[in-house]
């Protein structure tokens, strides 16, 4: 079983996170923590902690803040952020800490599963050791990947529709391919290319901005907040 540890200052909302992983096969959940002191105790006590779900907003520290201490401590279970901050600044910085992911609220059972499912078939190809190939490489990094994005055309990364994701999931308001370009440091074409399949397999809205001439501006954004 994966052992996991869900971190949210709501209780409610803990208590109903916990019951999904609980519903997912091979995955177990500890009793939840509320605060970031909490948190720390639970990694410290627990006999094996796996993944930690952790909310960012905490009524005495930042999730971020508990994910650097846990690794000065030489913890090193995985890490979900599973929150409500949408800004890019936050984001960023929980992919430089060792994210494995970032789950948006508000979420449905579905979304959870998808992330904790290709959490599971990262650890299985990780547990296999032994030396990888480019091709095995590519696999690892876009297996989470794989829960939130549709299968890509030929042609498509991963990597690059998830960063795509990651800028739209983070925005306060529809965005324009070249705001995407700008914020993921894709060309406005990739950017665009990216947003129309998005589109396409329902994951991102399109939206007109209409202004004092010319053509309609498109922008963008993340179906769940549409």
């Amino acid at each position: 079983m994966i052992e996991v540890l869900v971190v949210d200052d709501d209780v409610r909302v803990a208590r109903v996170n916990a019951a999904y992983v609980d519903k997912v096969p091979g995955f177990h959940a500890v009793r939840p923590a509320h605060s970031g002191a909490e948190a720390l105790e639970r990694v410290e006590a627990l006999p094996r902690v796996d993944l930690v779900l952790m909310d960012h907003y905490l009524p005495d520290e930042t999730g971020l803040d508990v994910v650097r201490e846990m690794r000065r401590r030489g913890h090193q279970a995985d890490v979900i952020m599973v929150t409500a901050a949408r800004d890019v600044a936050t984001v960023q910085a929980a992919m430089r800490h060792g994210a494995l992911q970032y789950l948006v609220k508000p979420f449905a059972f579905a979304g959870l599963r998808g992330k904790l499912e290709a959490y599971a078939r990262l650890r299985r190809t990780l547990d296999g050791g032994g030396e990888a190939e480019q091709a095995e490489v590519d696999r690892i990094f876009g297996a989470l990947s794989e829960a939130t994005e549709p299968q890509l055309p030929k042609g498509h990364s991963p990597t690059t529709a998830d960063l795509v994701r990651r800028a739209l999931t983070a925005a306060e308001e529809p965005l324009s391919a070249q705001e995407i370009a700008e914020r993921t440091g894709v060309s406005r074409q990739t950017a665009q290319r990216y947003l129309k399949l998005l589109e396409r397999t329902g994951r991102a809205t399109l939206t007109l901005r209409y202004g004092d001439a010319g053509r309609p501006e498109h922008r963008y954004v993340w179906a769940t907040r549409a």
